[in-house]
């Protein structure tokens, strides 16, 4: 029988009114090692806190084995909590350091020091006993913040961004030494981290989260060739998101050209999400037996792959990964298997809106009055405002927009911009734009009258 022994149920967080955790569910099996991942202000650190107990939630329980220990103490809950920051105490050395916990239980000496001198040799320390621990590098650092978790032999040991403050070679060799560590424990691990390949290297399990919600829970393998949506294809390693039409069953249109797929039950003529990833397309010199061409525009060499960029002849842009170089200017042929096609489900078509009419020619949405037709409803209706992604007009300023917002996520479709806009009013817009725009511009927000679309909750329109 599977056993879970962390089970999240309902859990949500806010701060200052703003919801950062918002109905968290899942569950984490014994001996597994389980990454929350996701941007900076996804949550996950939050959530990681409520496990420990340095944060309560508002809503929901945590089941630790079953029972539920939302409201007990951090230091009666069997984990224990390495963070980014080591938080050592500079006055001991290294022996004293892991065996700070032990001697607070008031063991026997000789049951401390063989505890202590195990987890030495568990992390690679055993030299280092009697170094003060301000001497030591920053990986040496982490090792004995690791050890000092460890000898206690918690249930679950958490892990906050533990290598964020290592270089790029001393991470990769700290990650091997986690994963070996998880194997020879057999202590369930929960992992912080927003590095995509950090998660992928590691996890038994991830839980990619944004903006307070889970996006995806599966394995790495399931997580990087079946996502469920554009963030999650975006956010987890290079992909090209394309907008697409699922003909039928295992055939789908993109990039002006239709392909065998192997994606069925979306119905027929649908407006769907198609994911690429760049080592998935096959590049060639000649364009005979080439489902479609292009011009290579930029060949850039990677050390393993060479990255380049192609306008396909239909005015859409490729990444391409390949171990061979094709040079800039050469038109070339490309292939990409049905098994390589992914194709999603759009998480939505246009932008909706919960309005109310003000009068004949105004509704009200987003805490802004907006200019529309709005005749044949009276003032006070609750009504629906549909406005397509690209008749939403962005401003350089504020003031030049009905209303204001901060560009929150951009992702490139191969022929434009979708970006997420924050409003003032914390409602989002979707926007499809040529232009450039960079993640935390402030802009303004302007919709032409004839753009608004407005139909009441039977289905009326104006």
């Amino acid at each position: 029988m599977e056993t879970h022994i962390i089970e999240i149920q309902h859990v949500s967080k806010s701060y200052s009114g703003k919801k950062v955790l918002d109905d968290i569910n899942f569950y984490v099996r014994t001996g597994e090692f389980v990454t929350l991942l996701g941007p900076s202000g996804c949550g996950k650190t939050t959530m990681l806190r409520q496990i420990a107990g340095f944060v309560n939630p508002d809503e929901g329980c945590i089941l630790l084995e079953g029972k539920d220990i939302s409201s007990i103490p951090p230091y009666e809950r069997p984990l224990n909590t390495v963070f980014q920051r080591y938080a050592l105490f500079p006055h001991l050395d290294v022996y004293d350091n892991i065996a700070f916990g032990l001697k607070l239980k008031k063991l026997p000496e000789e049951e401390i020091d063989r505890k202590v001198r195990k987890v030495l040799k568990l992390v690679s320390m055993s030299d280092y006993e009697d170094r003060d621990v301000e001497s030591l590098s920053g990986g040496q650092q982490q090792r004995v913040a690791i050890a000092r978790a460890l000898v206690n032999r918690p249930k679950v040991l958490l892990l906050d961004e533990p290598l964020a403050a290592l270089d790029l070679k001393m991470r990769k060799d700290m990650q091997i030494e986690l994963k070996e560590m998880h194997e020879k424990l057999g202590i369930t691990f929960i992992y912080v981290t927003h590095d995509q390949e950090e998660a992928l290297t590691l996890s038994d399990t991830i839980i990619v989260m944004n903006e307070g919600r889970i996006q995806q829970i599966g394995t790495p393998a399931d997580i990087y060739n079946e996502p469920v949506n554009s963030f999650v294809a975006d956010f987890i390693g290079e992909s090209n998101i394309l907008n697409g039409t699922m003909v039928c069953d295992r055939r789908v249109e993109f990039i002006g050209h239709e392909f065998n797929c192997v994606d069925e039950g979306f119905g027929d003529n649908v407006p769907v999400d198609v994911v690429i990833r760049p080592e998935d397309i096959y590049i060639m010199n000649r364009t005979e037996g080439a489902q479609f061409t292009g011009v290579v525009r930029s060949c850039t060499f990677k050390g393993v792959h060479y990255e380049m960029f192609v306008n396909t002849e239909s005015g859409f842009e490729l990444q391409i990964q390949d171990y061979n170089a094709f040079e800039v200017g050469s038109t070339v042929g490309m292939l990409i298997k049905p098994a390589d096609i992914q194709v999603m489900r759009k998480e939505r078509t246009c932008n909706t809106f919960d309005a109310v009419v003000t009068d004949a020619s105004h509704v009200e949405f987003l805490g802004a009055s907006f200019e529309c037709d709005a005749t044949g409803f009276e003032p006070g209706s609750r009504v629906k405002a549909e406005v397509d992604f690209d008749k939403i007009e962005l401003m350089d300023h504020r003031e030049e927009g009905a209303i204001g917002g901060e560009v929150h996520f951009i992702l490139y479709k191969g022929d434009h911009y979708h970006l997420t806009v924050l409003t003032e009013g914390r409602g989002h817009v979707y926007v499809d734009t040529q232009d450039i725009w960079d993640k935390g511009d402030l802009v303004g927000i302007n919709i032409s009258p004839s753009h608004i679309k407005i139909s009441g909750t039977d289905g009326q329109e104006a």
